[in-house]
């Protein structure tokens, strides 16, 4: 089990790594167009005809995220005012969030109405094993059950998970090239790498869901018990 965490754990830091190391490469080649990603965003809305979502600045860095809830699309300052391929492709990324959410868009809707249930297990995976460790309350049978569902939960949203963010990524290179915002070569090159990597962390998630909810499956399937 140590090894299993420590295994899942170096997927998600490596991800993290290289989406960090990326983002800073290419936080420093500008783009000739001259936008910040804040400008970049707000005419990527209105050319789409998106006039109900608010694009707000805060400082977390790599925290950037559109809020289908409050219609925000939040960057952090870095991307707010920064001009350049890292800021731009993270922003028309966001957008193509928002685009989804306009469209209605089948698997950003089916995450929305699983964050509720998700969250729920994340929950069960945090404090079963503490649960069954302390009181003994449990039988290894039904802690391996709640588990398996659990981790099998928070596997599938990962899983539904990566259409969003792939069709999101795919939306802004298209969104940036058509409308002037990047050249060709190095600033499309620097673009698609920033959110490639930024896709990997999203895969990362769901390996490591899924190896966990293996673990837990596989010994109801096999009748051999596991602490």
């Amino acid at each position: 089990m140590l090894l299993l965490f420590l295994g899942t754990l170096a997927i998600g830091l490596l991800a993290q790594w290289h989406v960090q190391r990326t983002y800073v490469r290419h936080s420093r080649t500008p783009v000739q167009s001259g936008y910040t990603g804040a400008e970049a965003a707000h005419t990527i809305l209105r050319q789409d005809g998106i006039t109900n979502v608010t694009i707000i600045e805060h400082e977390e860095l790599l925290g950037d995220h559109y809020d289908p809830r409050h219609k925000r699309l939040v960057l952090s300052s870095a991307n707010y005012h920064g001009t350049s391929a890292a800021a731009l492709g993270v922003a028309a990324h966001e957008c193509g969030h928002a685009m989804q959410h306009q469209q209605a868009y089948a698997p950003l809707q089916l995450r929305m109405a699983a964050v509720g249930v998700t969250s729920f297990a994340s929950q069960l995976v945090m404090w079963i094993p503490l649960l069954g460790m302390f009181t003994g309350l449990l039988a290894a049978k039904t802690g391996l059950l709640i588990m398996a569902v659990a981790w099998g939960i928070m596997m599938l949203f990962n899983l539904i998970t990566l259409p969003v963010e792939f069709d999101a990524s795919r939306r802004a290179k298209l969104v940036l090239n058509q409308m002037g915002f990047i050249q060709a070569g190095s600033e499309r090159a620097a673009v698609s790498q920033v959110l490639t990597a930024a896709g990997w962390t999203y895969v990362a998630a769901f390996i490591s869901s899924l190896i966990f909810f293996l673990w837990y499956l596989l010994p109801l399937l096999t009748g051999r018990q596991r602490n």
